[in-house]
């Protein structure tokens, strides 16, 4: 009978050990991320972010709604629906990702990409909060509905873009068609 000595499996820790600063740092350094949520799960998923003591951050905006009966409310929305962000570290992960309701942290096939301090904070600043509103992306050829003003309910397809906040759009009036040039906080797209 052969017998052979096997030597216990073990792995190479680095001389420097586990509570080392080097390791520290990178698993410590807490660095903003996009979460991607169920549809209209952003806010119970803060609420458990909470309760888990992450911090997290849903940016949020008034949105007026006129109901059948002319009666209006304002409500907040989320800016980025099914979005939020959250500032962990590396070893937190996992706890974002098991939560209910989140669907996966942001990232690529490398893993999760980290965002810009600089980006979060301005969406949390007084002036951004007063002024932000989502915009929808509005491509050429796409049918649009004027809002408001003088030809508000006229609807037209958006010819070009002049500059960020102008359109100019192709209005067919009486079989005649006409260019005008609107605000881009006066027109929204016609669904399909």
């Amino acid at each position: 009978m052969i017998t052979t000595q096997h030597e216990p499996l073990t792995r190479s820790v680095p001389a420097y050990g586990l509570n080392s600063p080097a390791i520290a740092t990178a698993d410590d350094e807490r660095a903003w991320f996009a979460v991607f949520t169920l549809p209209q799960n952003e806010r119970s998923v803060r609420r458990r972010l909470d309760v888990l003591a992450i911090e997290s951050f849903l940016p949020t905006f008034e949105l007026t709604r006129v109901w059948k009966n002319r009666q209006k409310t304002t409500v907040d929305a989320p800016l980025f629906p099914t979005y939020l962000f959250v500032h962990i570290s590396r070893v937190e992960r996992w706890r974002v990702v098991e939560s209910p309701g989140v669907v996966s942290i942001v990232g690529n096939s490398r893993g999760p990409i980290p965002l810009s301090n600089a980006e979060i904070e301005f969406l949390r600043s007084d002036f951004c909060r007063s002024r932000i509103a989502p915009f929808p992306e509005i491509a050429v050829g796409q049918r649009v509905r004027i809002k408001c003003g003088p030809m508000g309910g006229v609807t037209g397809t958006l010819v070009r873009r002049k500059g960020l906040l102008r359109f100019v759009l192709n209005v067919q009036l009486i079989n005649l068609q006409a260019s005008v040039e609107v605000d881009a906080q006066d027109i929204e797209p016609i669904p399909a």
